[in-house]
């Protein structure tokens, strides 16, 4: 179940961080509406991981339907030499 909490908690910000963990982030509202998210620093950094390893593969993808793509014999040949 979602941890929602307004905005105005954050006079608290002490209470507030005590309930974000791993996989478990505080969202706030503001006038009543989804506004921010606190997220602990694992999930924050395993989320940048996710983003840089989607985009490296749309690259690779990109690039081959552009040149081409090699076929496993060629690949497996490389790495044997």
């Amino acid at each position: 179940m979602p941890n929602i909490k307004p905005i105005s908690d954050l006079r608290n910000y002490s209470d507030v961080l005590r309930d974000v963990s791993v996989g478990a982030p505080v969202f706030l509202t503001k006038n009543g509406r989804g506004r921010y998210a606190i997220i602990d620093m694992l999930d924050y950094e395993k989320t940048q991981a996710t983003l840089k390893l989607m985009s490296e593969l749309a690259k690779g993808k990109k690039s081959g339907e552009e040149k081409g793509w090699l076929s496993s014999s060629d690949v497996r040949a490389h790495f044997r030499a």
